[in-house]
């Protein structure tokens, strides 16, 4: 057993994990790791955040089951965050917001204490984040994506605090759940929302110069670099809201760069973000 508290030396990911938030992601990621065997408990806020995100997670274990994928796990959605001492592993899975997520890790180290702790941030500071813990060390980065069932690649983001027998522990845990583990130091944007973020404001700007409709773009990456899917239709998927905070992220910690087009700004102002409400570059 590894001195660190809530690291499992185990090729399995740990029998008890908590997460913190039952949205889209939050219920993905209990998803996977209820289809890896662990116990999932789920923490929401409100009476009528508990039956959605229920009836999200249930839908989509549902859906694997369909289609033969076992799912020996077992998920509860609850509102008592005390039940949150229970896990060796409680991973975060709020929106986007650096106060929020620090209030949200502050409740998860009051509650589980002796856990590791995972943030699933695709941009934001891990050592900015880790300030909020009592032990800064226990905080990994988590970067899952959606949908986080089916996905194949897991970000473990590593502080400068985070032991590195945590990291190593979250990469067995993400090999565990079947998906592949890429490790990154932190760094804004990390690995792949660096990336995917530069590429999809490329993308944007193109668009918005009138140099070729967003499909003929998207087609461009997906036939002729064998991309699966194009940055625009991607930038739909992910949202274009969630797209332009990342933007406007980048452009504080690197520079203009990444500062976002004026059509994402418009869209986004505009309602358009995209799949979850039918319009983004692309109808849905």
């Amino acid at each position: 057993m590894s001195e660190t508290p809530g690291v499992e030396a185990t090729s399995r990911v740990p029998e008890t994990v908590g997460v913190y938030g039952g949205g889209r992601m939050g219920g993905g990621i209990a998803h996977a790791f209820a289809a890896a065997g662990a116990r999932v408990i789920v923490i929401e806020n409100a009476e009528e955040s508990v039956t959605a995100a229920r009836e999200r997670i249930d839908s989509s274990i549902e859906k694997s089951v369909s289609k033969g994928i076992e799912v020996p796990g077992t998920v509860e959605v609850v509102r008592d965050p005390t039940l949150l001492d229970q896990a060796l592993l409680v991973i975060e899975a709020v929106p986007e917001d650096v106060e929020l997520k620090k209030q949200v890790l502050a409740a998860i180290a009051k509650y589980a204490p002796a856990a590791s702790i995972g943030t699933n941030t695709s941009s934001l500071s891990i050592d900015e984040l880790a300030q909020a813990l009592p032990r800064p060390d226990a905080l990994i980065g988590l970067h899952f994506f959606n949908p986080v069932p089916v996905s194949d690649l897991v970000e473990v983001v590593v502080g400068s605090q985070t032991r590195p027998e945590l990291a190593s522990a979250a990469k067995t845990w993400v090999e565990a759940l079947g998906k592949t583990a890429i490790t990154v130091q932190d760094s804004p944007g990390f690995a792949s929302s660096r990336l995917g973020v530069a590429l999809a404001l490329e993308a944007i700007r193109m668009v918005e110069e009138g140099v070729a409709s967003a499909a003929d773009i998207d087609t461009a990456m997906t036939l002729g670099y064998r991309h699966p899917m194009g940055p625009l239709k991607t930038t739909d998927i992910v949202g274009l809201d969630v797209r332009l905070g990342i933007a406007e992220h980048l452009e504080r910690e690197l520079g203009p760069r990444f500062a976002p087009p004026q059509l994402l700004r418009d869209k986004v102002a505009a309602g358009q973000l995209g799949r979850k409400t039918g319009q983004g570059f692309y109808e849905w």
